[in-house]
């Protein structure tokens, strides 16, 4: 199927966002374009999506370039919610079930989603599904005490995870997780470092999201001796910082939950906020098969636009 006749098909299948009054008709140039995502937020942290084309730029290696590609309807997202087993989640799990309902229950139609696992070994569900109970059941019902946290390779394996089908579809990747990358536990572990999976996201064109906690294992961290002991007991619980960086560098989102605060709002926000992103798209300026920087801008004052900061253009 040629990206022409695609990008028809999938403008008659998506729908209008519910309540979107005055929404802009859909253009789609002709040709292979660059498709960013954009998520648009107020001052107040507020999903905007009334927005025209107009009211956008995009800019590559500084330079403005024409769109020739605008969507403001859902999109219907391929999404792989990986999560965080290791032995200080364990405190955690009970939280999970709740949360994860809330993201599946607002999967749209054309969405679908599989669930995976990251502790003492990565792991999968078979296939991609829509159906609620069916991707619930794919939660982890226990976690074993004192597995790792191999963070960065269990992101690799579900970006192996979308396979060669639905390359026109979004790929999303949800990650939670409360801890820091722990590396390979053996010598057969291939390493896999934070830049790896930037640079492979841009490459594969998936967006990453990911959810912070602290841990909340079963045995209190105990501080070292003197001030390096006591400051890396205080960030001993804190989520991996390069999670953020990677959501950032991929257009998706970083949110830290903190004892007290919601983890199914944080999850049903991803979702919501998923289908309330635009869909730009612009001719690549050039063909080097390099990495080039874009940038997005928004006219509004006091509106601000989250979206990948960088694709690799085709080579001829």
């Amino acid at each position: 199927m040629n990206r022409i006749l695609a990008y028809g098909i999938l403008a008659i299948g998506v729908v209008g966002v519910p309540g979107a009054a005055g929404q802009q008709p859909t253009f789609r140039g002709t040709g292979d374009s660059v498709r960013v995502f954009v998520t648009v937020t107020d001052r107040e942290g507020r999903l905007v999506t009334t927005l025209s084309q107009n009211d956008f730029e995009v800019r590559d290696e500084g330079r403005p370039q024409p769109i020739t590609l605008f969507d403001n309807t859902p999109q219907p997202v391929r999404l792989i919610v990986m999560i965080d087993v290791s032995g200080s989640m364990q405190g955690n799990l009970p939280l999970l079930r709740a949360a994860a309902e809330q993201l599946f229950a607002r999967l749209r139609p054309d969405d679908v989603a599989r669930v995976g696992t990251f502790g003492r070994e990565v792991a999968m569900s078979p296939v991609f599904a829509h159906d609620v109970e069916r991707l619930l059941s794919e939660l982890p019902d226990t976690i074993a005490p004192n597995a790792p946290t191999p963070l960065w390779r269990a992101i690799d394996e579900a970006m192996d995870g979308f396979g060669d089908e639905g390359s026109e579809a979004r790929r999303v990747v949800l990650v939670l997780s409360d801890g820091k990358d722990s590396g390979p536990i053996s010598f057969r572990e291939r390493y896999v470092s934070q830049a790896e999976i930037v640079d492979r996201a841009r490459r594969d064109d998936v967006m990453v999201y990911a959810i912070g906690m602290r841990s909340r294992g079963s045995r209190p961290i105990q501080p070292g001796i003197g001030p390096g002991g006591l400051q890396a007991a205080l960030t001993a619980d804190l989520p991996d910082p390069g999670l953020a960086l990677v959501a950032e560098q991929t257009g998706g989102g970083y949110t830290e939950i903190r004892f007290g605060q919601d983890l199914g709002a944080a999850f049903a926000h991803v979702a919501d906020e998923l289908h309330s992103q635009y869909l730009l798209g612009f001719a690549p300026p050039k063909r080097d098969g390099k990495v080039h920087d874009i940038e997005v801008r928004v006219a509004t004052r006091g509106l601000k636009p989250r979206a990948r900061k960088s694709y690799v253009a085709p080579r001829d």
